[in-house]
């Protein structure tokens, strides 16, 4: 092959590769770009994306792992901007669920004043400390019991990976009389009683014998 041609289908290849990260999604195998101009985006998608979170601690550990930001040495300007256009637009769409993500925004940009005010030349830096140090601690311990609840989460649960075997007990049937007729259950009941009148009774009578006339009887013979 020709070194034109093979600089050309190199070329091909990286320009589609950049476009393939460069992409929002994928339809029918392509990547897509940019959003379709007729496409509609509800007006709780924001809402639906920010129900994944437990809450404000949540969203930030999710900003500093999806750039893998050390969080020893968090970036407060870029994190904080980023979480503030977060809480923007949740503000737009519901004042009740902003509220509870508002506090850490007020914590974020107090954190970042501070790290961005001169220090004294009488102060120490041990006694100043780090102002993200809180911050920091806060979020190890919830990356912590995250991990944990989700392993306890992965373990087998009832009724969502396993069902306990149970045999339905029937209920007895309810017994079936038969229909019978009134008159002739009174028919019935008179042939009975006249068949009671025709039993004749008979009574066997034990003979009594004399020791006294057996013996003698034996002794004659």
């Amino acid at each position: 092959m020709d070194g034109p041609a093979v600089a050309g289908t190199e070329e091909a290849l990286q320009v589609a590769a950049e476009a393939a990260e460069a992409s929002i999604a994928r339809l029918y195998g392509e990547p897509l770009l940019r959003l379709p101009n007729d496409l509609y985006i509800p007006p709780d998608a924001l809402e639906v994306f920010l129900d994944a979170f437990e809450g404000p601690l949540d969203l930030l550990l999710y900003l500093i792992r999806k750039q893998n930001f050390n969080i020893l040495d968090i970036p407060m300007a870029q994190v904080t901007l980023q979480y503030l256009e977060y809480v923007e637009q949740i503000r737009k769409h519901n004042l009740e669920l902003a509220a509870e993500y508002l506090l850490m925004a007020a914590m974020l940009i107090e954190i970042k004043s501070r790290m961005l005010l001169p220090k004294r030349q009488d102060e120490l830096i041990e006694d100043v400390g780090d102002p993200r140090a809180e911050l920091v601690r806060r979020l190890l311990e919830y990356e912590q019991i995250k991990a944990a609840a989700q392993r306890l989460g992965a373990l087998p649960q009832h009724e969502r990976d396993f069902q306990r075997p149970s045999l339905p007990v029937e209920q007895g049937l309810a017994p079936v009389w038969p229909h019978v007729d009134p008159h002739d259950l009174q028919r019935a009941w008179m042939d009975v009683l006249r068949r009671a009148k025709l039993t004749q009774h008979h009574r066997i009578g034990r003979e009594e014998l004399s020791v006294r006339e057996h013996m003698s009887a034996i002794l004659r013979t």
